[in-house]
This record gives structure tokens, sequence and C-alpha cells, in this order.
């Protein structure tokens, strides 16, 4: 297909990753290869190569799960796509079981994740299901002044809170609290807001509370200054004030971090629903009865199923997620030194990496 063909490997933990050619090959039936313009770099990325979390796939592993781009290659019955451009979901299920057909894609147990159970984005193509594309209308990225990179982070730091928020029932009217507003957790607030609902947003990072205040926070707290009571009482009062419900609030965990967690299951009231989205290894202590106390619920959040991409797409291209304001561009080639920096907190921004051509 080409000789400028690339992608980068990891090969073992805490490892660097190098740079090794290949050849995309035809893809299978039912399969598309996609010619990268960008692909994110999330927090589960670093969970693989920094962090000992185990990729289904055997190393070597190209990772990266957040990829936009342009089909280039079609198999049989993929054909359509040809020449289009996409947005690549972040967990692709395979559409014919039994869980797929009942509206469980999520949890389908054939699903292929890109940069974990097959080769990732951070590369030049990357061959996956087409069941798993997203259309983008290239008249109104433009005119919404992106490009196609810019949307490679719809593949997880969007669509995964806006699953969450689809899954939990966010209504107008509503009360949400987001904990941890970097990545997922600021499109978390936006999103919230979109949907009606007035946000508390939580962070102990008062530049990232600072950022997403005029993006659909109607209140910050640093939680590193309150302890869980002392939130919680400001989020009553914030309700009270404001002629919110002080029951049934939507509670987002984003900062994938003990204390986080902690603060989060610390804000439950009668009839809350906890969305767990953040992922941690670390194990905090709970008493589990004030679940059955409040009549509340938590519930886990899995990526997101191709079918909602559309309608989270439509939220970007007209206005009502912000996407530019929170993403940089880097290259490809400067991969490590940009995992490096996401890992040691040096990025203010998602970064985005764009391969050379």
């Amino acid at each position: 297909m080409t000789d400028s063909a690339y992608r980068w490997m990891m090969t073992a933990t805490d490892a660097a990753m190098s740079r090794s050619a290949f050849e995309p090959g035809a893809p299978e039936p039912g399969e598309v290869t996609v010619a990268v313009s960008g692909c994110g770099v999330c927090h589960t990325d670093l969970g693989f190569l920094y962090d000992g979390v185990r990729p289904n796939h055997e190393l070597p592993l190209t990772l990266g799960h957040e990829v936009s781009g342009r089909v280039v290659a079609a198999g049989a019955g993929a054909e359509v796509w040809m020449g289009k451009a996409v947005v690549v979901s972040a967990v692709i299920p395979c559409g014919e079981c039994d869980l797929c057909k009942r509206g469980r894609g999520t949890i389908c147990r054939a699903q292929k994740m890109p940069g974990n159970d097959i080769q990732g984005g951070f590369a030049t193509h990357i061959t996956v299901p087409s069941g798993g594309l997203c259309a983008v209308d290239e008249a109104r990225l433009e005119a919404s002044g992106m490009v196609l990179a810019d949307l490679s982070v719809m593949a997880d730091a969007v669509t995964t809170p806006y699953q969450a928020a689809v899954q939990a029932g966010v209504t107008a009217g509503s009360l949400a609290v987001v904990i941890g507003v970097g990545g997922v957790g600021g499109y978390a607030v936006q999103l919230a807001s979109a949907m009606g609902a007035s946000v508390i947003a939580v962070d102990v990072d008062d530049a990232k509370l600072d950022a997403i205040a005029d993006y659909g926070a109607a209140m910050t707290l640093n939680a590193g200054e309150l302890d869980g009571r002392a939130l919680k009482k400001a989020a009553i009062a914030f309700a009270k004030e404001n002629g919110l419900p002080t029951t049934e609030w939507f509670i987002f965990e984003c900062s994938g971090t003990p204390t986080g967690q902690q603060s989060a299951y610390g804000l439950l009231v009668h009839g809350a629903t906890l969305s767990v989205v953040g992922f941690t290894r670390d194990k905090i202590e709970l008493r589990l009865s004030n679940l059955m106390a409040f009549h509340a619920r938590a519930l886990g959040n899995w990526g997101c199923t191709p079918e909602l991409y559309p309608d989270a797409l439509e939220m970007i291209l007209a206005g009502k997620i912000e996407i530019l304001p929170f993403v940089e561009h880097h290259p490809l080639d400067d991969i490590n030194q940009i995992f490096a920096a996401v890992r040691g907190h040096e990025l203010t921004r998602r970064a985005i990496l764009v391969p050379s051509r």
C-alpha cells in the first residue's frame, strides 16, 4: 500500500517506544485501513507503558485509541467507507453476539480496542473493523475552524463521558458534579451542561478549574482546600441558593485517583447516581451501605458504543462542546518526549500526535 508507513511500538513496560516501518496490507472483509490524521494521548496509554497495566495484545504493541483519519483501503463489504473522513471508536464491539444485539456492546467479549486488543493509532495507518467508524462532515468541520486531527480526542475524551451522561440519564434542571476536570472530566463538564444540568467542577488544580470555568462549570471547588464534609456542604448550599435539587445528583468521578473516588462517594445524596469514569489500580475503603441508605446507584462506564458517536459529533460541530481550547498538536515522532511530559503533568492540554507524511 505504501513504502512510508510506520508506527511506534511499545516493547516493554517503562521502556522507550521504538519506530518501526510496516506494510499495512489489504484489509480483511469488513475492515478498513485508515490513514491517521491524529491520535490523542490518554492516561490509559500511560497506564500500559509505565504502570504495568497489561494490554490484551502481546508486546510489541502500538498504543493509541483516540484516532481520526481518512479511509484509504476497504475490504469486502466496507467499500462504502473509501475516501471518507472518520473517527475510529475507542471500543469496537463485534456487532454480532447476543450482548451486542441487546444493546450491551460495551461488554461485548469480542470487542476490539485499538492499542489494547489490536495495533493502535500512534502510527501512520491503522486497520480496524468498519463497524467502529463515525463519518465526519468535512464541510461542517472546516466551518468550525477545526481540522480532522482535532477530532481524534472525540474517540475517548468526549464519547466516554457522553455515554456516562446518557447512561446516568442527566436531565435539564438537575445538578451534576464532576470530580477531576482535566481531559475527560473537562468534557464531562461541558456535556452535562449542554444537557441542561448545572455543573459543579471539582479538582485540586486551580489552573484546571479556571480553564473549565468558562465552559460549562457553574461553580468550581478545590478539593485540596476542602475536606469531604465541607465539599458536600458547599455543594448543598449551591443547590439551595440556585433552586436546584438537593437529591438525585449526578456525580461523575473522572479523576481516576483514590482521593477523587473518595470525594465522589462522599457526595452521595438521596437518589444520586455515581458514574465511575476514571480508572486507578489503587484500592479505597468505602461504606457500601451508603448506597442502600441513600437509595443511590453506582455505574461503571467502559468506553462508548459506536452508535452514540454521531450524536457526540453533532454536539461538537454545533458548538455545544469545545475542543480547540483543550488540545495541542505534536509530531508523532516526539512520542517518547510527549508521553514523559504528560506523565510529569507538564502539559495543560491534551496532546494529539500527528504523523509526518
